[in-house]
């Protein structure tokens, strides 16, 4: 996991610190064979976007309301993404998108996870109030006011909480569905990503394991930004670090934060 950071070169500073094998957490076995000889930082390439196939899903990624200016936006950006000699390739389908988004269970499968491994890393602190989610749950409630539960809520906890262990079906079904959907898509247009606005990828990323990384497109009228997400098949960082390097050079979108209320 990429953190979030001020740019993408801080960002690839620390992934280039954290990547690697943990005994820990056996799925770094399989993703430490992804990391590149050298690290990640020679990635950082302004001429990054040169060549490559981006690869557009419209429906349901650029669906915007008609109020919204950020059509006008991303076209802009698209036409930022061709002036760096990337290939674009418009108008294409994920086949099982709907299912995805509606009942693919994924959102189930991320809290199991998240309870089992949350209570392993609580279960290991040398000194801490905290040892389950149940304390986490408590301690939240206790603090309500400092934790700001009445504005942000613990759904998640909650959520996570009431689970019992990991259905394997639903795993399998993540899979084919990811196997079947972006891969498939990936695959047979030859794309080194796919982009898409804000985080609504992120399902579809997050059921296959694939690394995806954003940087900002646009403010809206509270200051907040507005991404742009570059996603790509495992073992892409690499390609993926310079289409949003490239991307950022170009557009120089990134403000700091004022921090005002």
């Amino acid at each position: 996991m990429i953190p979030i950071c001020r740019t993408v070169s801080d960002a690839i500073e620390v992934l280039d610190v954290i990547v690697g094998f943990d005994h820990r957490d056996e799925a770094t076995r399989t993703a430490s064979k992804y990391k590149p000889r050298g690290g990640y930082k020679q990635f950082l390439n302004a001429n990054g976007l040169k060549g490559k196939r981006l690869g557009i899903v419209r429906n349901p990624f650029f669906m915007f309301e008609n109020v919204s200016v950020l059509p006008q936006v991303f076209e802009h950006h698209f036409h930022t993404l061709r002036q760096g000699d990337a290939i674009l390739v418009d108008n294409l389908e994920i086949a099982n998108i709907d299912v995805i988004f509606s009942s693919s269970g994924e959102e189930a499968a991320l809290e199991a996870e998240f309870k089992i491994f949350l209570n392993a890393y609580l279960k290991e602190l040398v000194a801490s109030p905290v040892r389950t989610l149940s304390d986490m749950i408590a301690f939240n409630n206790k603090f309500s006011h400092l934790e700001k539960i009445k504005e942000y809520g613990q759904d998640i906890l909650l959520g996570a909480k009431a689970t019992n262990g990991i259905n394997k079906k639903t795993l399998l079904k993540l899979a084919s569905l990811s196997k079947n959907g972006f891969e498939k898509l990936t695959k047979e247009h030859k794309l080194d990503a796919l982009v898409t606005p804000g985080s609504d990828i992120s399902p579809v990323l997050a059921i296959g394991g694939f690394p995806g990384i954003s940087v900002p497109a646009e403010y809206d009228n509270k200051g907040i930004p507005v991404g742009i997400c570059f996603g790509g098949l495992k073992g892409s960082e690499p390609k993926l670090i310079e289409i949003a390097y490239s991307f950022e050079q170009a557009t120089k979108i990134r403000k700091p934060p004022s921090f005002k209320p």
